[in-house]
């Protein structure tokens, strides 16, 4: 076993994500928050970036938002994912400069190689963390996620090992720009590092892509139990489509097979941070409602007026979602109608 005690352990690192030469929007409030936490730690904040032809771009723009050094480890091998080969790479290199602290995507990706890591580090990891702080006299990290089927909401500390692992739910973070100031290291990684036992033989984008449509759509329109019916999701894409926004649901909605389980919204889903949302049939169980974040204006129709959900929405409309909803497609669409083009 090896030492995991936690000294000589200094800097926090976020793990950007990056498809095919982009960088995902979760790397830019990973290395934001990892700034803020460095900051409070007077300690340098690190973005670790891997791929293949990644441009000067993305190493600037990971120093805009907050990273005093950037990590970039380019390879051939690292041009498609393969969890083994990245979960090495990243493994090696906290084993080389040991960070205190390791923030990773909570995404399909980040899911896929963390425990990886986790297990060849032997320390502990808190998965789809929603808050992140500092306890000022020790150098902790406060890790915050639902727990509990989301019924609550509980802060979990790892005060003796090193590093600490988190991931960090998309969405839940706030990206900031700083003055960017910042310097990049290209490692050499072994090439023991970038062999894998796995092989792509095609990657396919759609379930993907759509994923992120929904989390950086600016109105989304959400589906509950309370629609009742399947033939009402019709209506929800005209009404989403009219807006220019997407489709989400709640774990109730995709459980039946009426969405796909890429457009689930909450503690097992996405989370989403739209302009404007529109839930229909949306109880309000903290399950769901742990992936609306940072919404602008919420609008909740449910018939019970003791819905949970009306607690945290900006406007509540009391009406069955079979009646409500026709109408407020055919006042949208005579809106949009009248707009200029």
């Amino acid at each position: 076993m090896r030492d995991i005690s936690k000294e000589g352990w200094r800097g926090v690192w976020a793990v950007a994500e990056c498809h095919e030469g982009c960088l995902m929007p979760v790397s830019l409030e990973l290395v934001s928050k990892a700034r803020e936490l460095a900051d409070k730690l007077q300690t340098e904040a690190t973005a670790v970036v891997f791929g293949h032809g990644i441009s000067g771009a993305v190493c600037d723009t990971l120093m805009e938002y907050g990273a005093h050094v950037v990590q970039l480890v380019e390879h051939e091998a690292l041009a498609v994912f393969r969890d083994d080969v990245f979960a090495r790479v990243l493994t090696g290199l906290i084993l080389s400069k040991r960070p205190e602290i390791v923030l990773a995507p909570a995404t399909y990706t980040g899911k896929a190689y963390m425990p990886r890591v986790q297990t060849m580090l032997e320390t502990g990891l808190t998965a789809g963390c929603l808050e992140l702080d500092i306890r000022s006299d020790d150098r902790v990290l406060i890790q915050t996620r639902a727990a509990w089927g989301g019924n609550l909401f509980v802060n979990i500390v790892c005060p003796d090992a090193r590093p600490q692992l988190v991931t960090v739910s998309p969405n839940v973070m706030i990206a900031r720009r700083v003055v960017a100031e910042g310097r990049v290291e290209r490692p050499e990684v072994p090439f023991e590092w970038l062999k894998s036992g796995m092989e792509v033989t095609e990657s396919v984008h759609e379930k993907q892509d759509e994923a992120v449509r929904l989390t950086k759509a600016d109105v989304v329109v959400v589906a509950g139990r309370g629609i009742e019916k399947r033939e009402n999701l019709k209506l929800l894409q005209e009404l989403a489509d009219a807006l220019g926004g997407a489709v989400g649901a709640t774990r109730a909605i995709t459980d039946l097979g009426w969405l796909p389980e890429y457009t689930q919204i909450g503690q097992t889903g996405v989370t989403v941070s739209p302009r404007l949302c529109i839930t229909f049939g949306v109880s309000g169980a903290v399950q769901h409602t742990v992936g609306l974040r940072n919404i602008d204006i919420l609008v909740a129709v449910n018939k019970d007026p003791a819905a949970p959900i009306f607690e945290m929405a900006t406007y509540g409309i009391v009406a069955d979602v079979n009646k409500i909803l026709p109408v407020l497609l055919e006042q949208v669409k005579k809106i949009r109608c009248k707009s200029p083009a």
